[in-house]
């Protein structure tokens, strides 16, 4: 079985940024709701590992919404007398059922599904008080401190307006313990400009001992899956675009001849190829019509932010490359690193191939699937324009049913192989 030795923290911050990306848009919604946990955390005197897993919570407290705009718009709601209508529970209960079969976020679940329950009751979970998990009532208060924020007015002038909504919903929606707890911490300016400082929220992860930890080659899987799940719920037009990219690439590579760790890597890559598309809003996703300018710069950012994410996770140099390069082309005019054919590696280019196939064999807002004849007509004249590589398209067009029971099977049929 295949392990990567990876450090929680940086696997942490990239499941983050992704998750900030989606929820306000290259934002720092989770990171500061993690800094105010943190600082709670500090005056508790919360031992290392529960220190640990409320960081993780919160960090990964809105992954719920991650794939709905609608949602994630209700979230930033600072009235907190109409903020708790049923749709702002939804996407708690949606977060925990992401995350409570997976052994890495064991710790994390429970938080993230009571992390709006106010104190007083009144929640869909029946839970009041203090029977709500301690986490999830400081993950609770934090992010609503965070969403109070106001990001035009310097930081200190925001305090005394966030301390006295505080104290308003004291007993009514936050745990008045923790909420003593933050007005010992809101004293400290340090606290604020924490909040206000960018870099504090990547150097804090510093401030708390991670350590190392194998990750084992299915636990990656799981967390790729998870993100994948995300990123395909974000239009009904693309609900399997990921897995049905995994399986036509690692079976395209297997054909090539790739070893068992290189088959791994491309499963990994397949899975997350379009995780910047978390930065794209839903509507553009789903648009019937021709994309404008401003919406194709939207779109076409989306590889970027996949390569930026995946490149803080040690030992997935070649997972970010593969996943991030699949709309490069041959000719040095894809993007977004304009990389040529003399650079441009084989699983990036069976990748590229992987997802125009997918795409074209899937329903999209714009047509309808396309038979093989059109398919291949498109893919050969891509060839013939020095787009894509012509002998990985020969190979597809080969055992193009065995690679098109993958897209008609929804990603479900994988070529049987590692990740064991």
């Amino acid at each position: 079985m295949l392990s990567f030795d990876i450090s929680p923290i940086s696997l942490m911050r990239t499941l983050t940024m992704a998750l900030d990306l989606a929820v306000d848009g290259v934002g720092m919604h989770q990171h500061r709701t993690a800094i105010i946990c943190r600082y709670i955390a500090e005056e508790i005197g919360m031992d290392v590992e529960e220190k640990q897993n409320l960081l993780s919570a919160a960090l990964m407290h809105d992954i719920g919404a991650a794939s709905f705009k609608d949602e994630r718009l209700m979230l930033s709601n600072q009235n907190l007398d109409e903020a708790y209508g049923k749709d702002m529970f939804r996407h708690a209960e949606d977060g925990y059922s992401l995350l409570n079969n997976m052994a890495c976020f064991s710790g994390t679940s429970e938080a993230v599904r009571y992390h709006h329950d106010r104190w007083s009751g009144g929640n869909p979970s029946g839970l009041s008080g203090a029977t709500i998990p301690l986490h999830a009532r400081i993950i609770h208060l934090a992010d609503r401190i965070e969403i109070a924020i106001d990001k035009n007015r310097h930081i200190l002038n925001n305090s005394t307006d966030i301390i006295a909504t505080v104290n308003k919903y004291r007993k009514k929606n936050f745990d008045p313990d923790i909420v003593d707890i933050f007005m010992e911490c809101s004293l400290k300016e340090c606290f604020w400009l924490d909040l206000a400082n960018p870099e504090y929220a990547y150097s804090m992860y510093s401030k708390v001992y991670w350590g190392r930890r194998p990750f084992a080659s299915l636990e990656v899987i799981q967390i790729a899956e998870l993100f994948a799940t995300i990123i395909d719920r974000m239009s009904r037009y693309t609900a399997t675009h990921s897995r049905s990219v995994t399986g036509v690439a690692v079976l395209l590579a297997k054909h090539v001849g790739f070893c068992e760790e290189e088959l791994y890597l491309m499963r990994v890559a397949g899975l997350l190829h379009d995780l910047g598309k978390l930065s794209v809003p839903n509507a553009i996703l789903e648009k019937p019509g021709k994309l404008d300018k401003e919406e194709l710069y939207l779109v076409r950012q989306h590889t970027y932010y996949t390569y930026r994410i995946l490149q803080n996770i040690e030992h997935m140099e070649t997972v970010a490359e593969w996943a991030a390069c699949h709309h490069e082309t041959l000719d040095g005019m894809g993007y977004p690193f304009r990389i040529a054919e003399d650079s441009l590696s084989l699983g990036a280019r069976i990748m590229a191939v992987a997802d125009i196939f997918v795409a074209l064999a899937e329903n999209r807002p714009y047509r309808e699937q396309l038979g093989k004849e059109a398919l291949s007509r498109i893919m050969l004249g891509m060839v013939s324009r020095h787009k894509i590589s012509g002998a990985i398209v020969d190979l597809l067009l080969q055992i193009y049913p065995e690679a098109h029971a993958i897209v008609e099977n929804n990603g479900a049929r994988m070529p049987d192989f590692i990740g064991r």
